[in-house]
């Protein structure tokens, strides 16, 4: 098998399903219950919520754990409009967010808040010129991923979040769901309020993620409930999960500077690979893009179709966001680059891992020349 959908989600480290499996077995019993064996896992998640801050460079107290990236981003974007509403009711975002993200707009817009979606260029990149004309008094919030999920492209939220550090009434969220571990991004002083990230794009369980929240940051929660994770996300803690997570964070720190420079090898090595398909449109930017997202549309052949294609040879690949996959309308990002429908209805997702080898590329471009090149024939 040849797995090149991991920015869908990715295949979890043996060490993490260890410890989810040690820590569901011993330590079964809730955080939150007053005697011993309720300690025992409460200082269990004690621990854990050290060391992630300790690897994401932050205090422990800034660590929210969440069930992913989308609960991420509506607890950050739902939670900094609610809690600040009273500053102002005017939003910022992009017009190319996960879909967490946008329909978490959508339904504040329906509240009453004003939002603005800035619009992105061919490369599917925010102008940091357009983000300072839409900026007002009244913007409360500011919401831009790091790195979108569909073709690469990194943002410029260094340059929005130092923008921002002299407009104390503004919070600012990154969705950085996929850009985590991929393209380096330092929270503490940064000027970053909230940030997301998800455990299963990162080899940990599904059903994990951690919401950073920058001390002084104020969330309205979005569940009613107990007081867990300091008021800010109530429910019993997934504990299991929270530690596989964690050390499927440890293991990602320790091979992150060699791993980026494997994912910038096989970018390469894949852009060169269908340069040389005939009718291949790369949309992923040569400049400015995360090592381990490439987006190409496949000349007259539907990505569907394709997809179904290469599984035959074992080999796995993306039409768009897993979230949106099912959905048969063209890309929102790719149309907001302004690529024709047709051709964003044939453009697939290829995404790789720090485990992905060159071999595998080598093996995945022959597969694609040769099935594309027999679509052509049916289809003719």
């Amino acid at each position: 098998m040849i797995y090149l959908d991991n920015s869908a989600t990715t295949k979890p480290y043996k060490e993490a399903l260890d410890t989810y499996r040690i820590v569901s077995e011993q330590f079964f019993a809730n955080p939150s219950s007053l005697h011993k064996l309720g300690g025992q896992s409460e200082a269990l998640l004690s621990r854990s919520r050290e060391k992630a801050a300790s690897l994401l460079g932050v205090d422990d107290h800034e660590i929210v754990f969440t069930s992913g990236g989308t609960e991420g981003n509506n607890l950050a974007i739902k939670g900094a409009a609610i809690a600040y509403r009273q500053r102002g009711r005017h939003l910022i975002t992009t017009s190319i967010e996960h879909v967490s993200s946008l329909n978490a707009f959508k339904q504040l817009e329906q509240l009453g808040f004003e939002v603005t979606y800035l619009p992105v260029d061919r490369e599917g990149r925010v102008s940091f010129e357009d983000f300072k004309r839409a900026y007002r008094k009244d913007t409360i919030l500011v919401s831009v991923m790091h790195v979108n999920n569909e073709v690469g492209t990194v943002q410029p939220v260094r340059e929005i979040a130092e923008f921002l550090k002299t407009k104390p009434t503004t919070v600012f969220h990154v969705d950085n769901v996929q850009g985590f571990a991929k393209i380096p991004l330092h929270l503490k002083n940064s000027g970053i309020d909230l940030c997301t990230i998800s455990g299963h794009k990162f080899h940990g369980p599904k059903g994990t993620g951690i919401l950073y929240v920058r001390s002084g940051t104020l969330l309205s929660p979005l569940f009613s409930g107990g007081v867990q994770e300091n008021q800010r996300r109530a429910g019993t803690e997934n504990l299991p999960g929270i530690c596989g997570m964690v050390r499927a964070l440890r293991i990602t720190r320790e091979h992150e500077n060699s791993g980026i420079q494997h994912l910038s090898a096989l970018q390469k090595q894949l852009r060169a690979g269908l340069s040389e398909i005939d009718g291949a449109v790369i949309h992923t930017p040569l400049k400015g893009a995360a090592p381990h997202i490439m987006n190409v549309s496949l000349s007259g052949i539907k990505s569907e179709v394709l997809v179904h294609a290469l599984e035959e040879d074992d080999i796995y690949v993306s039409t768009k966001s897993a979230c949106s996959s099912r959905d048969t309308e063209a890309s929102g990002v790719l149309l907001s680059m302004c690529v024709p429908e047709d051709e964003a209805k044939q453009a697939i997702r290829i995404s790789t891992a720090f485990e992905t080898t060159s071999e595998e590329i080598d093996t995945f471009l022959r597969a694609l020349k040769r099935h594309v090149q027999q679509l052509k024939i049916v289809m003719r």
